[in-house]
């Protein structure tokens, strides 16, 4: 891609102060420019960058008064890093505009699908799955029978996902992910083996749902699994089966959530979660990183700890806990005594 100072400035509604014809053809961070990149300048700590960058743009905030020569053309705009962000967001728009069925690739009976498709090579689409508007499927995707994608959604290379799946408008599923595998239900028998329990469910993902790399979503039992709209999660979680998280919830990296648990809207929950099955968490709960969750939540709550306790509980306890040896040692001590 290659833009001028003006071009870029129209489009963020700034007023340029240099060079306007100058050719960008990619992003940097300030300290790290080069000629034909543009960088952004928010923090007042990167101020001494700004006069030695060898970027050739430079979005800077309209309240920026310079205190020697700079080289580099300036765009002045209300907000430099949301400015930039939004340029980031176009940037990656223009990258992955992509459209067209690339061979060899399989679409099955009774596929439909809307326009501005993109089907990279190798990929497999199953029988009778509906595929709406400007959706974009990377190499080497599987997708099963039955499943409906909404417009603007993207699965990256790699993405697999299981029959009966249903993906909304707007979302993103990263390289790795599995969608709709069988949820862990198992029987035990009178000689201690285990039959499988089928798993004849699906998973339902609503709108602006964004799934990170190589996490796993388990099918329902029966049912669904349901991920509500806005739910972001981070690579390698698994959801177990008949799950139900709310909506604009946030779920870090090595987070498990085991089955037919219910999660609140607008929580926050840090990585390495361990959170247990058949319980309801509340609405706006936050669960600070590498807790064990093993009762029912109520909303609002702050929890940490395995197993969990109230944040401000556990912040106290814990100078406790470090000192514990030399406490004990005095309660031996006044026995003795």
């Amino acid at each position: 891609m290659e833009i001028t100072a003006a071009q870029i400035a129209e489009y963020l509604e700034g007023e340029i102060t240099g060079d306007s014809s100058v050719i960008i053809s990619k992003l940097s961070k300030i300290e790290e420019g080069t000629p034909g990149s543009i960088s952004f300048l928010a923090n007042p700590k990167y101020n001494h960058y700004i006069y030695s960058t060898n970027a050739s743009v430079v979005i800077v905030n309209k309240t920026f008064k310079p205190e020697g020569s700079i080289k580099a053309t300036l765009i002045r705009v209300e907000d430099a890093y949301k400015t930039f962000s939004k340029l980031l967001e176009y940037a990656n728009q223009v990258k992955l505009m992509k459209s067209g069925i690339e061979q060899p690739s399989v679409i099955s009976e009774g596929v439909t699908y809307g326009e501005n498709l993109y089907l990279g090579s190798f990929c497999y689409i199953g029988k009778n799955t509906k595929i709406g508007n400007n959706v974009k499927i990377y190499p080497n995707s599987f997708i099963g029978d039955n499943v409906e994608i909404g417009d603007n959604t993207i699965l990256f290379a790699g993405a697999r996902v299981y029959s009966e799946t249903v993906i909304g408008k707007n979302c993103v599923i990263h390289s790795g992910t599995i969608v709709g595998s069988d949820g862990f239900g198992f029987a035990p028998s009178e000689d201690g083996s285990y039959i499988k329990v089928p798993q004849i469910g699906n998973v339902v993902i609503e709108d602006d749902v964004e799934i990170g790399a190589c996490t796993t979503i388990d099918r329902a039992t029966m049912g669904s699994t349901i991920i509500r709209k806005g739910v972001k999660l981070d690579n390698q979680i698994q959801i177990a089966h008949n799950v139900e998280i709310g909506e604009h919830t946030v779920i870090a990296s090595q987070t498990g959530v085991a089955g037919s648990t219910k999660i609140g809207h607008h929580c926050q929950i840090g990585g390495q979660v361990g959170i247990v099955g058949h319980i309801t968490i509340g609405n706006n709960v936050r669960i600070q990183a590498q807790t064990g969750v093993g009762k029912n939540i109520a909303d609002n709550e702050k929890i940490q700890g395995s197993p969990a306790m109230a944040y401000s509980d556990f912040s106290k306890s814990y100078v406790h806990f470090k000192n514990l040896p030399k406490i004990v040692k005095d309660i031996e001590k006044l026995k003795n005594n």
